[in-house]
């Protein structure tokens, strides 16, 4: 799998959260600071969910020690924390 930018990781999470989590949420729209876990948009189930899409469709391994509230707080985060752990092109 081909490197992916910060921009379309970005893109592809606020796509997925959108579709799969926003219909039952309050959250009407999506920005990179809106509070995921604190407004309940991500909650367990749905954060396992967003897991799995991240290892599955961007290939990329989220390691126990980077599930935090930190890293899932909001688009912004959980975008920053992928990009850092994605496999990076070969200089």
């Amino acid at each position: 799998m081909a490197a992916l930018s910060h921009e379309e990781i970005r893109r592809r999470i606020s796509e997925y959260i959108e579709q799969q989590f926003l219909g039952e949420s309050e959250v009407s729209e999506l920005t990179d600071d809106t509070p995921l876990l604190e407004w309940s948009v991500l909650t367990s189930m749905n954060t396992s969910l967003l897991l799995s899409f991240i290892r599955t469709e961007l290939g990329v391994v989220v390691p126990p020690t980077h599930i935090t509230g930190r890293n899932f707080a909001n688009l912004a985060a959980i975008t920053d924390m992928v990009h850092s752990l994605a496999p990076q092109p070969a200089a």
